[in-house]
């Protein structure tokens, strides 16, 4: 019998949960939900036009594609909404996190 690992009897999900313990992880990933989250609403925003402008084109929207990502990462790492917040503090919530290493020098 082979080894496949924690994603073998599940269909290719993870039942590993040791990586939501680390605070580190959890805030990453809250970080990364809220960019997913903003780059999705300004798609939809984006959709919702009332007509075509005269020069658009396929390049142009690739571009005007990867720029509304930059910007939702950067909206989420710099002001965010707060749905990543929400997220993980249900997650933390949810399952208990390991507090953070004690910084070198803090005389404990």
């Amino acid at each position: 019998m082979s080894n496949l690992g924690p994603i073998a009897g599940n269909g290719g999900v993870s039942a590993d949960t040791s990586r939501l313990a680390n605070g580190q992880n959890l805030d990453a990933a809250g970080k990364r939900f809220e960019a997913i989250f903003v780059n999705m609403m300004l798609k939809s925003m984006r959709t919702a036009k009332l007509s075509d402008g005269l020069f658009d084109s396929k390049a142009q929207q690739q571009f005007r594609d990867m720029q509304d990502q930059q910007l939702a990462e950067s909206m989420a790492a710099h002001a965010p909404i707060g749905i990543g917040k929400a997220m993980t503090d249900f997650l933390k919530r949810a399952v208990p996190v390991e507090a953070a290493p004690p910084a070198e020098g803090s005389g404990a």
